[in-house]
């Protein structure tokens, strides 16, 4: 992975998580990827709101909430997801 790449997804880190329809889910604790590829997996969520918590998502060892980066749709002032993708 280039090095650009990587100062890019630390820009991620404390971004706001909504839901294309406005959902606030929390803010961007860490990135999970791939070591040997660099493909990003999951996005940790800190500071979950009620209403994510009640989505039973995936969790990690700690009960980090997880959201698959795959379900990202826009990296702007916000972290924009289809909530559709993750529930």
């Amino acid at each position: 992975m280039e090095d650009e790449e990587r100062n890019h997804s630390k820009l991620l880190i404390g971004k706001t998580v909504v839901s294309k329809t406005g959902k606030k889910f929390g803010e961007v604790g860490d990135i999970i990827f791939e070591t040997r590829s660099g493909e990003l997996i999951h996005l940790l969520v800190k500071n979950p709101t009620m209403y994510i918590e009640k989505l039973e998502l995936e969790k990690d060892k700690s009960g980090n909430i997880l959201v698959p980066y795959s379900s990202v749709i826009a990296v702007g002032d916000f972290v924009v997801i289809a909530e559709e993708d993750i529930i």
